[in-house]
């Protein structure tokens, strides 16, 4: 890990601070969840209000089970941006999966109105339109769980 490595070598001849949030993401990739978590908090501790480290370790909460601090994370980053999609997203399954129905459907509909344009998101937004559908009555009944797995 970089911060180890950073910190081990006695001075940081270059100036340069590590990337925490490159290496939190890449750390998550490879579930590596809970030293992935270290390297955001110290990503936040460089970029305090960072919105996007706050979504990763949302995201990084949920796949190890800590929904409830991931809940408050992505409350978190609304709170701070109401439009932020991924954090509309991650809000809507984790109350579809308490049984707050409408509560989640609402997060969906601002995640589809939102749409994120990253290349990758295209299946989140089809999920999230099968969800919706089905919670409105509109459409089959699909999974709840998230496309890649994770929920």
């Amino acid at each position: 890990m970089s911060w180890w490595r950073f910190w081990n070598s006695g001075d940081n001849e270059s100036g340069d601070r590590p990337d925490y949030y490159a290496e939190g993401v890449e750390l998550a990739r490879k579930e590596r969840f809970h030293e992935a978590l270290t390297s955001f908090r110290l990503a936040l501790r460089q970029r305090p209000r960072d919105l996007s480290t706050l979504e990763q370790m949302a995201v990084v909460y949920t796949r190890i089970g800590m929904t409830d601090e991931a809940l408050r994370t992505y409350t978190r980053v609304l709170d701070e941006a109401p439009d932020r999609p991924a954090a509309h997203y991650g809000v809507g399954y984790l109350l579809l999966n308490r049984g707050l129905e409408e509560e989640a459907a609402r997060h969906l509909a601002a995640f589809l109105q939102a749409r994120p344009s990253e290349p990758d998101a295209e299946r989140h937004v089809r999920h999230a339109r099968e969800t919706l559908a089905r919670l409105r009555g509109e459409g089959p009944e699909v999974s709840d769980a998230e496309p890649d797995g994770s929920n």
